[in-house]
Order: structure tokens, then C-alpha cells, then sequence
């Protein structure tokens, strides 16, 4: 397993390598047309640029195997960078609705908007391109960094959507001489007032993110229980073994750190069984249920059934 983070490090320098060629076309797509639209973009680039840093730092440390200090590995690393990189997604969020706030109080006219929405279409294309392809090795891979790190990116595409749109309607409006009376009201030139409102649907879109790879964090932290649809695999196999009152089974307990999932149970046999029939059921359960998961650690606890005991955790 560790040798597989290692290989995925490199879709980690594919996320670096896109953040960077987008910083650079959305920050040249602000400076013609001076819009808060395509600065909130480009701000949200310069966050995909430290997330990408923090994926491949995560990476690299979760694919260290377990050590003395460490028995079950590293894997929860990704959980503080995922947490890390939700922090900033919140600061960007605050930056952006700030910025555009400004230019609602302070209007100002934009130039060359067909320049701009080129530059932006273009640099949301290099990010769907690489979104795609995370979200797909990292659920293929089982990589919850990866896949996050892709659901970010694309979070970052449908921004850039709104916003093209948006400038797309304010070159239009301008175009053909349309006018918004409510915006006349408040002393914004026209169909300008949609670039400071759109750069702040964007910041509660990234907000709302933010918040989302935030509470997911907490929940991988918390040892959360493995996810209901998985809990019901489990059960229906150890399910499978309870066709009489000779085998039962409690004190299933469940957890995931990243890529990794954790279970254990105490399984109770007839206390006439010989060690090794005990051992040879929990070996089949043990088989049937990493069968159906990749990278399962599953701890089984043989006791009597007749024992009272047996059934106290």
C-alpha cells in the first residue's frame, strides 16, 4: 500500500503543475478587464496551488509504513491537510466577498471582457481536464486526498462557469446599450453591478466548500463509523454465519483513517470447539469481508457462547 500512495504522489504534481498555469492565465485575465469575477478566480487558483503543496506533502507521509511510534500507519496526515486546506478555502472566501464588496461601494467600468472570458474559459478547461482525472484515480485508488484535491478543482470550474457567464452578460448588456434601473440606483454603470454581485456568489460557493472538506475532516478525525452502504456489507456477512444459535456475534465497531478502513468484532463459537475451528471460521469471515474492500484492517475476538462474560465489552 505504501508503494501505491508513492505512485500517486505524481497526480499530486499534476494538480501543482495546473494551479500554476491557472494562476497565470486568470491573473492575465484580471488585468485588462480589471474584474472581481475573474480576481475572486484567480484567488481561488492561488488556494488550489497551496492544496495541490499540501497534497503531495500528505501523500508522501501517508505512504510511510507503520513504525513503532505509528501502528497503524500515517494515514490520518491527509485529514489535517484536507483541514488545512479548508481553512484557506474560508480565508479566500472572506478575501473575495471583501473585494467585491468594495467595488459595490465603488464602481468601476470593465474593458476587454472578450479577452478575459478567453483566458478564463481556457484555464477552467486545463482545470476540468485534471479534475477529472483525479476524481478518477483517486476513487479507483481509493485516495480520499486525491479525490477531495479533484472535487476542489471542479468546485473551481463551476466558479469560473458563473463568472464567464456573468461577464458574458455585462459585455452583452453593454453591447446593446441595455440598462438595469436598480443598478442606475445605486450609481453602478450598468450591467457592471453583476460582476461585484457574482464575485460574491462565488465567495459563499467556495465558503460552502470550505465548510464541507471541513466537516468531513472532523468526521475522519472523530473515527467516524465506515459509511452506511459499507456497514451493511459487513453485517450481511457475518450475518451469513448465524443460521443457528451455535454462532453469534457483537461489539462491531468501525472506523476509517483516509484510504484505509478499520474494523473489529468478538465472534462467539461453542466453547467445545477446538482453537483450531475458532480459527478457521474467523479466517473465513476475515476472507469474505476484505473480498469485498481494498485495504481493510479487520481485528476478530473469538470467545465462548455460554460464557456470560462473552457478551460484556
Amino acid at each position: 500500500m505504501a508503494a501505491e500512495k508513492k505512485s500517486l504522489a505524481r497526480y499530486g504534481w499534476l494538480s501543482f503543475i495546473a494551479a500554476i498555469l491557472t494562476i497565470v492565465l486568470k491573473s492575465y485575465a484580471y488585468w485588462p478587464t480589471g474584474s472581481v469575477g475573474l480576481l475572486s478566480d484567480a484567488l481561488e487558483s492561488l488556494i488550489n496551488l497551496v492544496a495541490a503543496v499540501i497534497v503531495l506533502i500528505s501523500l508522501n507521509i501517508a505512504a510511510r509504513p507503520p513504525d513503532e511510534s505509528h501502528s497503524y500507519g500515517h494515514d490520518k496526515i491527509e485529514y489535517f491537510s484536507s483541514g488545512a486546506e479548508g481553512m484557506m478555502i474560508l480565508l479566500a472566501a472572506v478575501s473575495i466577498a471583501y473585494t467585491a464588496w468594495e467595488r459595490l461601494l465603488h464602481p468601476e467600468p470593465l474593458q476587454q471582457l472578450d479577452v478575459g472570458i478567453a483566458i478564463s474559459v481556457f484555464a477552467s478547461l486545463i482545470n476540468l481536464v485534471v479534475a477529472k482525472i483525479l476524481i478518477t484515480v483517486g476513487r479507483s485508488r481509493h485516495s480520499i486526498t486525491l479525490e477531495a484535491d479533484g472535487k476542489h478543482l471542479m468546485t473551481d470550474v463551476w466558479t469560473t462557469v458563473g463568472i464567464v457567464l456573468g461577464i458574458g452578460l455585462i459585455a452583452l448588456g453593454n453591447r446593446f446599450q441595455l440598462t438595469l434601473d436598480f443598478a442606475e440606483q445605486i450609481g453602478m454603470p450598468g450591467w457592471e453591478i453583476l460582476d461585484p454581485v457574482i464575485a460574491i456568489l462565488v465567495a459563499i460557493n467556495i465558503l460552502w466548500a470550505g465548510l464541507h472538506l471541513l466537516r468531513r475532516t472532523i468526521s475522519g478525525l472523530m473515527d467516524a463509523t465506515l459509511p452506511e452502504e459499507e456497514l451493511t456489507e459487513i453485517v450481511e456477512v457475518l450475518e451469513q454465519f448465524i443460521a443457528s444459535d451455535q454462532i453469534a456475534y457483537h461489539a462491531l465497531r468501525t472506523r476509517y483513517a483516509g484510504a484505509r478502513r478499520f474494523m473489529s468484532v468478538h465472534v462467539l463459537v461453542p466453547g467445545q470447539w477446538s482453537v483450531q475451528q475458532g480459527h478457521d471460521l474467523l479466517e473465513t469471515i476475515e476472507h469474505r469481508i476484505k473480498a469485498k474492500f481494498d485495504h481493510i484492517d479487520i481485528e476478530t475476538h473469538l470467545e465462548p457462547i455460554e460464557d456470560a462474560a462473552s457478551w460484556q465489552h
